[in-house]
């Protein structure tokens, strides 16, 4: 896994030995290709930021900051490693996604939020997607005419709110990527 542009361009990055799925290179470079006007200069949200990537790949498009929220400890370990080995700046905040969007995210604050959370492949297993969709706190948390972007499992539909308007679904392999924007 690595930096695919921008001022880190070609850098590896660290991967904790864990069962973190991190976002293979030929997704994010997709999604970041989508968003290529976005970005510089752009506040960024990375929640189950996992390894960093891609948050990291933000700022080494020219974001201005990004804030990482990760709840396992070994990754947000990893996340200031992989930051330092850049030599980019950002802030690792070790918890849980909805507690932060809770009482931390400032409404309004963020340009662009990244959310790459765990699978939920079988029956019982907790779904984030409709638990992030539907959390006023994400919703509110995004400047108006900011982009939310959802990896979620391929195959599956992704649920419908209105609140949400989905302007692109992509399918990359074993990844799904949702480009959203808050209904007007």
């Amino acid at each position: 896994m690595r930096v695919m542009a921008g001022s880190a361009r070609g850098m590896i990055l660290q991967v904790p030995r864990s069962d973190l799925r991190p976002t293979m290179d030929v997704v994010k470079g997709a999604i970041f290709s989508s968003l290529h006007d976005i970005v510089p200069e752009a506040r960024v949200l990375d929640l189950f930021a996992g390894t960093g990537s891609l948050g990291i790949e933000a700022l080494s498009r020219g974001a201005s900051e990004v804030v990482f929220v990760e709840s396992d400890r070994r990754a947000c370990d990893t996340i200031q490693k992989n930051l330092e080995k850049t030599r980019l700046e950002g802030h690792v905040h070790n918890g849980d996604v909805f507690s932060y969007l809770d009482r931390l995210a400032t409404p309004g604050s963020f340009d662009l939020i990244i959310a790459d959370p765990p699978y939920a492949k079988y029956e019982g297993e907790r779904d984030f997607t409709p638990e992030l969709l539907t959390n006023e706190a994400l919703r509110k948390s995004l400047k108006p005419g900011g982009i939310f972007v959802l990896e979620h499992l391929p195959g599956t539909e992704l649920p419908t709110y209105a609140e949400w308007d989905c302007f692109r679904d992509k399918r990359y392999g074993a990844t799904a990527v949702a480009f959203l924007r808050t209904a007007n």
